[in-house]
């Protein structure tokens, strides 16, 4: 059974002078599905999302949603919602009054605008609240009003602008859980704009990684994190370790990289690759097993290499180890439990499992 679109982005173009904001980027986003776009400030999500959204005009390409091509139409005429960065209420207004004003503007009746408002704040947990103005409300309850206000509206899509940016730590996570029951709720796409990698893996079904204008890649929260394709997005999410290395040889099951004077045993995951080629590693910083020098290597780990400890830093949850190689870089390890034998300048050995090692496109 094929998917149905509810957004198809084609060769899309946004210049402002001779900087590329948007350079041929093309996207897909299923109907009903939780999408975010990821990346480094300035890199061109919002760009992408406001193009979707009809308000900014690219210079070239399409944006179709649900099948028809929105090129021509202002962001008022197309099916979608915006929820801009930032709370954006009227100040002036009660909680009902914010929720209920695009429909107002449309015009309908005033008792079904009051049965739609009161249905809307049952579903975003604002029940009892409608009387409140802004200023009343805490910086959640000012987001959920947002919300109600962009799904009301019943279109197709719910686009989201650096929706949590505004929240502490903790709420933005309370936000996240609250995002997702209601995206499955309502079943509709919605479109998400984060820089926050936490808040992404949270809440999607599928990530795009977008920077410098560019789709760097796309996939579901755990191939993105554990499986990345490209060097970009292994640098960009989450705590991994970058290395440069030579490939010394390489059979159908596993390839020979010399790094620094160490041979390294990589999985060959059907890698495009030739002898004497260089290539780029990553390996995340809680796949490495940190021990004493001249501690036995673990039986289920091949490869290692030595160093001496610059920080030991102790962060909760995990204590996170830089250890300092002969090559001058340095290695983050992250253990989630303190081993208490090593100590500050201790000369250690890190060591792994082959297929923790992964080879990058550039």
């Amino acid at each position: 059974m094929s998917i149905t679109n509810a957004i198809e982005v084609k060769n899309l173009v946004k210049t402002y002078g001779d900087v590329y904001a948007l350079k041929n980027v093309d996207l897909n986003i299923a109907d009903g599905e939780y999408f975010v776009l990821l990346g480094p400030s300035g890199g061109g999500k919002t760009t992408l999302l406001r193009s979707i959204g009809g308000f900014i005009r690219p210079d070239s390409g399409t944006v179709d949603i649900k099948g028809k091509n929105v090129d021509d139409l202002p962001p008022d005429k197309r099916p979608t919602s915006m929820v801009f960065q930032g709370f954006a209420l009227f100040p002036h207004m009660s909680v009902s009054e914010n929720i209920g004003y695009g429909l107002k503007l449309q015009s309908i009746e005033k008792d079904i605008i009051e049965t739609k408002v009161s249905r809307m704040m049952d579903l975003v947990g604002l029940t009892g609240l409608s009387k409140r103005k802004p200023h009343e409300l805490s910086g959640g309850q000012q987001q959920r009003v947002q919300l109600a206000r962009a799904l009301i509206l019943e279109n197709d899509v719910l686009l989201l602008d650096e929706p949590l940016s505004a929240l502490d730590a903790q709420l933005r996570k309370d936000m996240c859980i609250e995002l997702k029951r209601l995206q499955k709720t309502v079943g509709i796409s919605f479109v998400h704009v984060t820089h926050n990698q936490e808040e992404a893996m949270s809440v999607a079904d599928r990530i795009a990684i977008i920077a410098d204008g560019e789709m760097i890649e796309q996939g579901t929260p755990k191939e993105i994190y554990s499986n990345p394709r490209k060097k970009f997005t292994a640098e960009f999410i989450g705590e991994k370790n970058i290395f440069n290395g030579k490939i010394l040889e390489f059979t159908k099951e596993k390839i020979i990289v010399d790094i620094d004077g160490a041979s390294i045993e990589v999985a060959n995951n059907d890698y495009n690759i030739i002898k004497n080629q260089n290539v780029s590693l990553s390996i995340k910083s809680e796949s490495i097993q940190i021990t004493k020098d001249k501690d036995t290597k673990p039986e289920n780990q091949k490869n290692s290499i030595k160093g001496n400890v610059s920080e030991i830093t102790f962060l909760g949850q995990f204590v996170r180890y830089l250890v300092l190689l002969n090559s001058g870089q340095e290695i983050q390890v992250r253990s989630y439990e303190e081993v208490n034998y090593i100590s500050l300048n201790d000369a250690v050995k890190l060591s792994w499992k082959i297929e923790d090692f992964l080879l990058h496109e550039s």
